[in-house]
């Protein structure tokens, strides 16, 4: 096993959410912004406006494909370069149609070059780390994350209040352009030559066979997708939800903020805790978290009828809490075998669970008109589903990681 470096330096975890964070600011910023971009661009359905959020994801899981394998064998540092400036093409689409369609294309675009920070941000880390300690340093990486989604909707309406929507996009922009400049100077690349793995046509497929070898890895990217998409469905229906089912936008940007801190919390208490408790441990118990606050949502308020503005943001913080213990963790646990295809296990842990969570809040979302009901039931289905997925995992045996020269 790869050993720990234990000394945390610490502009490398801010670089590394850094990056992550170009796609939190992508999405998180927009959020106030959604119903005025579709009236500009003719759009009047508050669920179809949902797919300015979600479109930007499938873009992820899809780019993952392309930088992560091609990652591994040109290393990290040129395919952060190439995926950023795909995210400036999409950026200018973006600013510049007229058409909701195209801006749809354009925001699948944006993720598209989005997916090369976000992905190979975790190669990176995988690169340098290992086992429970990888976690905490995961955990470390999106406590700093966590910090763009509690700012990201007060300064999207700030802009969008004294300018347009588009300064939102520029804004973007000049935020990656500075983050990239930072990352060129002084982060050297983490995966040397001789650990490279010689790119042919059989790359992917072989990468491939290698990650569903390992049945944790597939488990728990299983596991991720499933919570992923449930919560994404939060991130896509919370402007819909508090700014037309409660009349209260003017205090949205306050609201997203106090959740979002509350999964900064989680993660700040996960990475004081993994070592000690292990990454298995800890993503079980918040996994039995996470269903059971959804269930007892459901079961109290199954009529439909939405209960006070206090006991929603009450169960989500408690919903969202448990989220913060699942994100990092899952990605560790499903990325510890991984170490050998770091870029290609990053890629497809984040394709799949991406893909499994667009369409899951896609369909989610679609119910969530009057009532956030629907919005708990797929969190109780979803919960359950990943609960099962634990049980069933228990009874898998180890399997022994398999060497680079035998895939």
């Amino acid at each position: 096993m790869k050993k720990d470096n234990r000394n945390i330096n610490f502009e490398f975890v801010v670089l590394m959410a850094s990056l992550m964070s170009l796609v939190a600011l992508s999405i998180d910023a927009l959020l106030p912004a959604l119903a005025t971009i579709g009236t500009d661009l003719n759009s009047h359905s508050p669920n179809e406006n949902q797919l300015l959020i979600t479109m930007i994801f499938l873009g992820i899981g899809c780019g993952q494909l392309i930088f992560g394998p091609l990652s591994d064998s040109f290393g990290r540092k040129p395919l952060v370069y190439v995926g950023f400036s795909i995210f400036i093409v999409a950026s200018i689409i973006c600013v510049v149609t007229e058409s909701f369609e195209i801006m749809i294309l354009g925001r699948v675009l944006q993720g598209v070059g989005l997916a090369s920070p976000r992905s190979l941000s975790l190669s990176m880390i995988r690169d340098n780390f290992s086992g429970n300690y990888m976690a905490k340093i995961v955990s470390i990486v999106v406590m700093f994350f966590i910090l763009v989604p509690v700012v990201a909707p007060t300064l999207g309406q700030f802009l969008l209040h004294f300018y347009s929507w588009e300064s939102i996009f520029y804004f973007n922009l000049i935020i990656g352009v500075i983050v990239m400049i930072w990352f060129g100077i002084r982060q050297p690349e983490t995966l040397k030559k001789e650990k490279r793995i010689k790119f042919s046509s059989h790359l992917f497929i072989d990468g491939t066979r290698a990650f569903f070898k390992q049945k944790e890895a597939v488990a728990f990217t299983l596991v991720s997708g499933f919570i992923t998409g449930s919560f994404m469905v939060y991130l896509s229906t919370s402007q819909q939800i508090f700014q037309v089912q409660y009349n209260m936008g003017a205090m949205f940007p306050y609201i997203f903020a106090s959740l979002a801190i509350t999964v900064g919390l989680a993660t700040f208490l996960n990475s004081q805790l993994v070592e000690r408790f292990g990454a298995l441990k800890i993503a079980f118990v918040s996994c039995i978290g996470y269903t059971a606050v959804s269930i007892l949502y459901v079961i109290l308020f199954a009529s439909g009828k939405n209960p006070s503005v206090y006991v929603l943001v009450a169960f989500f913080a408690l919903q969202f809490f448990n989220v913060g213990f699942l994100f990092g963790n899952l990605r560790a646990l499903a990325m510890e075998p991984l170490g050998h295809i770091a870029g290609i296990g990053a890629a497809i842990n984040g394709f799949i669970s991406t893909v499994m969570a667009v369409p899951i809040a896609n369909y989610i979302g679609s119910f969530v008109k009057t009532s956030v009901l629907p919005l708990f039931i797929g969190f109780s289905i979803f919960g359950i589903l990943s609960f099962l997925v634990f049980i069933v995992l228990r009874k898998i045996p180890p399997i022994e990681i398999p060497v680079i020269e035998d895939l």
